[in-house]
């Protein structure tokens, strides 16, 4: 029989807040003892996975340590024999004594149980902590060589090798998380509870691999044939059953929805303490929370702050100070492949190169935003025919759109359509990082609270391309715009930015 209890660092169960939707209120009614199929069969039984060799997580640990090891030993060697003529093999060794201490450095920053901790932690996640770690070994590796035999290290080899070491670091902690990632498999994952927010976070599992996590039933006490997640991962019993069926199917995280009252959500953390299981739950209060609530505590009593959205004057200053930075750079660089794409979109379909359109802005105000054009002429007097065929009522999303041209279609899959965005930028309509800006038909669907995402000026990227673009709903990225900008920070904006290049290489809701 498989076994769930873990040995190793993994002794305590970790509980995580998960961002959604508010839930609607659904119905309850008689359970069932079996698995069930929306067509009101007995489903297969997902089989147990097999006895992992060790805990989640203490792999990856180990190939991070290695990871890095590598990256600093490789660092060290080119800053003393690139830019130290004199050095030799035998002076970049003494560095070397101290890589135990450099593992011990970044161990003290948390950096190889950070992953254990967060579902989506990712290697840009690391950069802070990286560079702080890297500029305090720096100056122990700089004093270091001067009790050496050998000569200290010079300004020029100590900046090369922070340079080298942090990029390195970084490559390196990316490739041994995908190697991690494609030789495991995902952990096993149940959901307790039904509603709405159980079946976006299910979707969402689901179409995002690198989280790693695989549903394989739920728990209810009012699950019935046909009804809520029994047609996407089969009903397994109810929560008395937690223990038998974890046991059962090699579970190793539960998933929580926000429909269990206290006292019983109280018992369940018991249970799963018991069993040495992750436990990621989902609050209630979906719409107010985000990354800047902070955890505060009243004489012993755990509290969340929330503080009203503000961004000060200081602050818009810095986000306008990088935004003309990067995107007067970046447009000088893409003066050429800009000409070249605008020749392309002018021999193969008729019209002009650019796309004009108007959009909304920051505070309601309207702009004229530019991309190369990628559809016919007759885009928008085809639209009502599309809309019929839609797959999101909200707006035109059709597979293999047919208003779309060729070049359009790499354009878009690549996203180059957005390279004349840059002047916009430069312009003050847009920002780098932002709201998604919508033409005013759509604009006109957002209400109430939903609003306050035009606090900020719209972006070329933000959270809705980077997490999926067509691939979410348009009430879901309202939502995610509304989080971004309550919860907006200067480093919240380079992480994003950071993420939309691999984001855009797989192509993740291109349409």
């Amino acid at each position: 029989m498989f076994r769930t209890t873990r040995t190793g660092t993994s002794s305590q169960e970790e509980i995580t807040t998960v961002s959604g939707v508010q839930p609607e209120s659904s119905s309850a009614t008689a359970g069932v003892t079996e698995p069930m199929t929306s067509n009101g069969r007995p489903a297969a039984l997902p089989l147990p996975a097999a006895r992992r060799a060790s805990p989640p997580g203490f792999v990856l640990r180990r190939m991070l340590l290695a990871a890095d090891a590598l990256a600093i030993t490789g660092a060290l060697l080119l800053s003393v024999l690139l830019f130290g003529p004199e050095r030799s093999l035998g002076d970049a060794a003494w560095g070397l004594l101290l890589l135990p201490l450099w593992i011990l450095l970044f161990k003290v920053y948390g950096l190889y149980e950070r992953d254990e901790k967060r579902v989506s932690h990712c290697t840009v996640d690391d950069v802070p902590w990286v560079f702080h770690a890297l500029v305090v070994g720096s100056l122990g590796l700089w004093l270091f060589y001067r009790a050496t035999p050998v000569d200290k290290l010079v300004f020029v080899e100590g900046a090369a090798f922070f340079g080298f070491a942090f990029v390195g670091v970084l490559l390196a902690r990316f490739v041994a998380r995908e190697l991690s990632r494609r030789a495991n498999p995902p952990e096993r994952v149940l959901m307790v509870g039904d509603g709405p927010v159980a079946r976006l976070l299910m979707r969402k599992m689901r179409a995002h691999p690198e989280y790693a996590l695989a549903p394989v039933g739920y728990l209810d006490d009012g699950c019935v044939a046909g009804d809520g997640l029994a047609g996407e991962i089969p009903c397994l019993g109810k929560i008395p059953d937690f223990e038998s069926v974890c046991e059962r199917m090699g579970v190793e995280r539960v998933v929580v929805a926000p429909t269990l009252e206290q006292e019983p959500l109280v018992d369940l953390v018991r249970r799963a303490r018991g069993l040495s299981l992750r436990l990621t739950l989902v609050p209630d209060v979906m719409d107010v929370l985000g990354p800047s609530v902070e955890i505060d505590d009243v004489e012993g009593i755990t509290v969340l702050g929330i503080n009203p959205p503000a961004l000060a004057r200081s602050s818009r200053m810095l986000k306008r100070g990088m935004d003309l930075a990067i995107s007067s750079t970046a447009l000088v660089f893409a003066l050429v492949p800009m000409a070249v794409i605008a020749v392309a979109v002018r021999l193969t379909s008729p019209g002009p190169a650019l796309f004009a359109q108007e959009r909304v802005g920051r505070n309601g105000r309207t702009f004229r935003l530019y991309k190369f054009r990628t559809m016919s002429l007759d885009a928008e007097e085809r639209t009502e025919e599309l809309r019929a065929l839609s797959s999101d009522p909200d707006w035109v999303l059709v597979d293999d759109d047919p208003r779309i041209t060729r070049v359009g279609r790499v354009l878009r899959r690549t996203s180059l359509d957005e390279l004349p965005q840059l002047w916009n930028v430069i312009k003050g309509d847009m920002s780098l990082v932002g709201p998604r800006p919508l033409m005013s038909v759509d604009h006109a669907q957002v209400s109430e609270w939903g609003l306050r995402r035009l606090d900020l000026t719209p972006g070329i990227t933000g959270l809705w391309q980077v997490l999926g673009r067509t691939t979410i709903p348009f009430a879901e990225m309202v939502k995610l715009d509304y989080l971004y900008v309550t919860n907006w920070s200067l480093w919240n904006d380079t992480r994003l930015l950071i993420r939309t290049l691999p984001a855009v290489l797989r192509r993740r809701g291109a349409n």
